[in-house]
């Protein structure tokens, strides 16, 4: 007796196949249910692991058709074998080897302090050498109006701030409001000092301490966590611990990344 598939579905109504793409580590795929985006950190018997550009982690199960990768359906499936992870920077971006810096833009960024010089450069370093965008500090933002009148951005000259402390109805916020502009683009973290930016858990502390009104916050940090009162020393101490942007906070994370995207965009 002939025997005929339990499958009754027509053919013509049955998806294409579609291709198979090793689930290596670093492959950046979009979770077709959900939307979530993110490269593969782990792959394991039925499941994928992908983590967003924020550091945040979701497992879904290796379904037929459950990914996008570039806009295409596609089905991932779990490595052959486990080929080397591909290098990464600080910022999560994959690694150029041998890339060279590309000759300096004429847009810049701006931030406050050296101190916030000195945590972009060591998480978004490699990066912005390959952009060719050069951060340089301002020692506070009173003197931010006369800085970007005379820098004079304009479309092949985009000037990117970071402020901290940037919140609605202070100082620094008025300041912001009266410079941005087309080619200028003030944005800021919710901080107090770029300190604040690393996460409490990187530098094994429960968080950080309320100063006192008034007080030199970076010395009133220092006492109260019982640290040397030699902020310069504190600080190098802090962002030895910072060695990629999974030590930073998400409020910090996406400013720079807006910086730079619009510095680099096209005129």
């Amino acid at each position: 007796m002939r025997q005929y598939s339990t499958d009754l579905t027509p053919p013509w109504k049955k998806p294409k196949p579609a291709p198979e793409v090793a689930a290596d580590p670093g492959l950046v795929v979009e979770e077709a249910g959900t939307g979530f985006c993110g490269a593969v950190i782990r792959c394991e018997a039925g499941t994928v692991t992908l983590e967003d550009r924020f550091g945040k982690h979701r497992v879904f199960p290796l379904e037929p058709r459950g990914f996008l990768l570039e806009g295409e359906v596609v089905t991932l499936v779990r490595p052959a074998a486990g080929p080397a992870r591909p290098a990464r920077t600080a910022s999560g971006s994959v690694a150029v080897p041998g890339a060279r810096a590309r000759v300096a833009r004429a847009g810049r960024i701006y931030v406050e302090g050296r101190h916030d010089a000195e945590l972009v450069e060591r998480v978004w370093g490699d990066d912005l050498r390959i952009e060719g965008v050069v951060v340089e500090y301002l020692e506070g933002v009173d003197d931010l109006p006369s800085i970007v009148d005379g820098f004079a951005p304009g479309p092949d000259a985009r000037l990117g701030v970071l402020v901290d402390h940037l919140v609605p109805g202070t100082k620094e916020w008025r300041i912001a409001e009266s410079v941005t502009s087309r080619h200028a683009l003030v944005v800021g973290h919710p901080y107090i000092d770029i300190w604040q930016a690393v996460k409490p858990s990187s530098l094994g502390i429960a968080g950080w301490p309320t100063v006192p009104r008034g007080q030199d916050w970076k010395t009133g940090v220092c006492k109260a966590l019982g640290w040397p009162q030699n902020t310069g020393a504190a600080w190098q101490s802090i962002l030895s611990r910072v060695r990629s942007y999974k030590d930073l906070e998400p409020e910090l994370l996406g400013r720079v990344e807006e910086l730079i995207d619009f510095v680099t965009a096209p005129a």
